[in-house]
């Protein structure tokens, strides 16, 4: 079968105004920017063979858009030049390629409804989880501070704080209503909007970091929403282009808090080893000490969970321990940022309870879970119907079915309103719980097995 020309690589490339060779030159010296030594004998063949229809592979296809965005002066999208991928990018090399690209690459497949589901499908990567050296980390604020701008477009003051409005917006949705609420909104503001302004010219490096940063909080937040939603790989993707941008920005803390929710995600999944290195890399020196306290706390309980879950005992007691001290610190006097704003007694309960409850503590996880119910803001209702589903299911194993299904009706309440997968996942471990119950006729178990079916159906 004969292969297709691509057209659309072939109008971008003669509105560039250059020839082959030239094209070939530029790439090459792309390439070497970002380490890409595979790509060193890129030449004018290789140029015409892609133009006539050839594949475009690995590393390519991000550099050859960066390449042509440079010589344009505006953001050339992969699908803008006919290589827009038909299967799941790898993980890993969203670490090297080129970030801006990399993000509306993904936003773009994030809204196509084929691909996104082709991605949130697809298989959870362990590998991916190695990061890279720590050199790597170092040199990233330098590397995007050099990195040049692709349209005329002066990015103000003001557009920053825009950004970090939105971020807060999005931010509250997500946790009154779920992950799955607007997040359609959220990917299409930063693959359009956001990069836009990433594109753009900064008149100063404290404007430069502030947008990378903001950006890297609507990123993060795309990941979380995907993960709440239990789209795992697409939430995957979305984390790793957010801890790239606040590496970017120099946000030490931002990158931190990113790791964590990579470590959140990894227990979610049942792997807790890699858990506990994505939280030992969130907890390193200079993203703990520049953190507030309410973010130490957050980082720290993760920690406790990954260690939790690895069988790590006396680790983990240590960790929640440590945990709840730097929680104690906070002041209202302290300068925190919004995305930390959730996190008090209500969140610490939460997640001790959840360590707890993985090391067998059921009557302690108990505890902390009804410690997390009493104190929790009606503005959480998200967060509040998972406490909730678990705390049932922590008094069911213990044989306390009758409070069991009084926490999981009041479960059912808290839901309303709440697109999440998370969320959704308690109502089906509930099920699995009452199944035994099913068939007593106007018992409570049936009752309540019963509205939790109907609630699936209606998700």
């Amino acid at each position: 079968m004969g292969r297709t020309r691509n057209t659309r690589l072939e109008g971008v490339i003669q509105g560039l105004g250059l020839s082959q060779r030239q094209l070939a030159a530029r790439f090459r010296a792309v390439a070497a920017e970002h380490g890409a030594t595979e790509l060193q004998s890129v030449a004018q063949p290789y140029i015409a063979r892609w133009i006539g229809g050839a594949p475009v592979e690995g590393r390519a296809p991000f550099i050859l858009a960066e390449t042509l965005s440079r010589g344009l002066g505006r953001l050339v999208t992969l699908a803008d030049i006919g290589l827009a991928p038909d299967t799941e990018p790898e993980p890993q090399s969203a670490w090297s390629d080129d970030t801006l690209t990399t993000l509306v690459t993904l936003g773009g497949m994030d809204m196509d409804i084929d691909r996104r589901r082709l991605l949130a499908t697809s298989v959870y990567s362990v590998a991916a989880l190695a990061l890279p050296q720590d050199q790597w980390f170092e040199r990233a604020m330098d590397r995007a501070r050099t990195r040049r701008p692709l349209s005329s477009y002066v990015v103000t003051a003001q557009d920053v704080e825009d950004v970090q409005e939105m971020a807060a917006i999005f931010s509250r949705r997500d946790q009154k209503r779920g992950g799955r609420a607007g997040r359609t909104a959220l990917v299409a503001y930063l693959r359009t909007d956001v990069a836009e302004f990433l594109s753009g010219r900064f008149p100063s490096e404290s404007i430069r970091r502030g947008m990378t940063s903001a950006a890297a909080e609507l990123a993060y937040l795309a990941g979380w929403t995907a993960f709440d939603g239990r789209e795992h790989p697409l939430a995957q993707h979305w984390l790793t282009i957010a801890t790239k941008l606040a590496e970017e920005a120099g946000d030490a803390p931002l990158a931190g808090h990113v790791l964590r929710a990579m470590a959140h995600q990894a227990v979610d999944l049942g792997k807790p080893q890699q858990a506990v290195w994505l939280a030992e890399a969130s907890l390193s020196s200079r993203r703990y000490a520049q953190a507030c306290w309410r973010e130490r706390s957050l980082l720290g309980v993760v920690h406790a969970r990954g260690l939790a879950a690895a069988g790590e005992r006396k680790a983990a007691i240590a960790a929640l321990l440590r945990a709840e001290q730097d929680l104690g610190r906070a002041g209202e006097g302290d300068d925190e940022p919004n995305r930390v704003g959730f996190f008090a007694e209500a969140s610490l309960a939460h997640e001790t309870a959840a360590a707890l409850r993985d090391l067998g503590d059921l009557q302690g996880a108990e505890t902390q879970f009804n410690r997390s119910v009493r104190t929790r803001g009606a503005e959480y209702a998200r967060t509040h119907s998972v406490t909730l589903g678990y705390l049932g299911a922590v008094q069911a194993q213990q044989g306390h079915l009758d409070i069991a299904c009084a926490t999981w009706s009041q479960a059912l309440d808290a839901m309303t309103g709440v697109q999440s997968g998370r969320a959704k996942e308690t109502v089906v471990q509930m099920r699995r719980a009452l199944s035994p119950f099913r068939n007593r006729a106007g018992s409570h178990a049936a009752d309540l097995d019963a509205r939790a079916r109907s609630m699936l159906s209606q998700a």
